[in-house]
C-alpha cells in the first residue's frame, strides 16, 4: 500500500468519531448562543423604543388602578398625582447616579416618599437622588416640599432583588433595591399601589432631591456577545478542521524495534 493509501486507512476514519460528535455539539452550542444574542438585540432594541414612547404620553387623568395594575402594559407610562408628601416617612435607596462629569456615577441614595392622595390612599414617589453627603434630610432642606403639590413621573414596578443585590435591613434603614412592599410595611403605611412614580427633574427645581433619573440607556451588547459566540464557533471549525487535516495525512510514527 502506498503512502497517501496508508495515511487515510479506516483505523484514521475512526479516530475522528468521537473529536468530530464533540466538536458538532459544541458548534451547535455556539452558533445557537449567537443566534438567541441576536434575537435578544431586537427584544431590548424594542423594549428601549417602548419605552422612550411611553415616556412622552400625556399624563392620563388617573393611576391605574391596583387590582388592574400590569407591568407589561402599565410600567413606565408617564402619570401625573397630586397629594401631600410625608416627608418625615422617607426611605433612603442605595444606589448611583450620572454625575456632572461623563463616565463618572454619584455614590448615594434615591429618596422614596410616601404621598398621601385628597381620597386617603397612599403611592410611593421617588422623588430622585442625593448623593451620600446629603444623606441627612437637614442638609437639604430647599429639596423638602410642604403642603400639596403636584408631581409629574414615571410608573415604575417593585424591583426584584437579584443574588448580588443585600438583603434590605428595615431596622436599620438599608435598602438595596425599590422593594415596594417592604418600605410599606417598614414605615407602616398599610396598602399601597404595587409601583411607585420615579418623579422627573422639576419635582426639585434647583434642590435636590435631584428627579429625572431614568435613564433609557439599558445596555445593548447583544450584537457584541452574537459576534463574540460566532467568533469562537468559527475557531472552532478552525482547529478541528487543521486537527482533522493532519490526523489523516501525518505520516504514521515509525515503528520501534
Amino acid at each position: 500500500m502506498n503512502a497517501i493509501g496508508a495515511s487515510k486507512s479506516p483505523g484514521r476514519w475512526r479516530g475522528l468519531i468521537a473529536p468530530g460528535i464533540a466538536s458538532a455539539v459544541s458548534l451547535a452550542i455556539l452558533i445557537g448562543l449567537g443566534v438567541w444574542q441576536l434575537e435578544r438585540k431586537g427584544e431590548k432594541e424594542a423594549l428601549i423604543g417602548h419605552i422612550i414612547a411611553r415616556s412622552h404620553e400625556e399624563p392620563p387623568a388617573q393611576l391605574p388602578a391596583s387590582d388592574a395594575w400590569d407591568p407589561k402594559t402599565d410600567e413606565f407610562r408617564r402619570v401625573r398625582v397630586t397629594g401631600t408628601l410625608q416627608n418625615d416617612k422617607e426611605t433612603l435607596v442605595h444606589g448611583l447616579a450620572a454625575g456632572d462629569v461623563p463616565g463618572r456615577a454619584l455614590q448615594g441614595f434615591y429618596v422614596i416618599t410616601p404621598l398621601v392622595r385628597a381620597d386617603g390612599s397612599t403611592v410611593l414617589i421617588n422623588r430622585g437622588f442625593v448623593p451620600t453627603e446629603l444623606k441627612n434630610p437637614a442638609d437639604r432642606k430647599a429639596g423638602q416640599i410642604a403642603g400639596e403639590t403636584t408631581l409629574t413621573g414615571i410608573l415604575r414596578a417593585s424591583e426584584v432583588r437579584t443574588m448580588f443585590v443585600p438583603a434590605a435591613d428595615p431596622a436599620r434603614g438599608e435598602w438595596f433595591n425599590r422593594d415596594i412592599a417592604g418600605i410599606a410595611a417598614a414605615k407602616g403605611l398599610g396598602t399601597v399601589p404595587p409601583y411607585l412614580i420615579e418623579a422627573d427633574a422639576a419635582a426639585n427645581p434647583g434642590g435636590w432631591p435631584r428627579g429625572g433619573q431614568l435613564r433609557v440607556d439599558l445596555p445593548n451588547n447583544h450584537l457584541q456577545y452574537a459576534f463574540t459566540w460566532f467568533g469562537i464557533a468559527a475557531c472552532l471549525v478552525g482547529v478541528f478542521s487543521v486537527f482533522a487535516w493532519r490526523k489523516l495525512n501525518d505520516p504514521p510514527a515509525p515503528s520501534r524495534g
